[in-house]
């Protein structure tokens, strides 16, 4: 499994109740999309870096959403570029499910 952290500098400070409408306004957009396990939407606590951690199950997936239009989009939306780091995740804790998974290459 793949992990993408993405950054984003805000080019004015958020507070936390704005930034939870924001991102409520765009979390549909991430329903069902090929690929994508899990979304995390983040925001620094000065209000000035917002952004998510994604959880793929492949990178080859996780590239299919971050794609020019994609930067266009978060670009207007939040005034700067994303960055965005791929990160490998062998092994994940999940709690909630009471499991330890282990990425398995097929």
């Amino acid at each position: 499994m793949i992990t993408t952290l993405v950054q984003i500098k805000l080019s004015e400070t958020l507070s936390l109740d704005k930034a939870q409408d924001i991102f409520a306004g765009t979390a549909p957009k991430y329903i069902d999309i090929q690929g994508l396990v899990r979304k995390y939407y983040l925001l620094s606590e000065d209000g000035e870096t917002a952004g998510g951690v994604y959880l793929w199950e492949s990178r080859k997936a996780a590239e299919t959403l971050f794609t020019d239009e994609w930067k266009k989009f978060i670009l207007q939306k939040y005034g700067s570029e994303p960055s965005v780091t791929y990160f490998n995740s062998p092994v994940i804790v999940d709690n909630l499910l009471g499991e330890i998974i282990k990425d398995v290459k097929k």
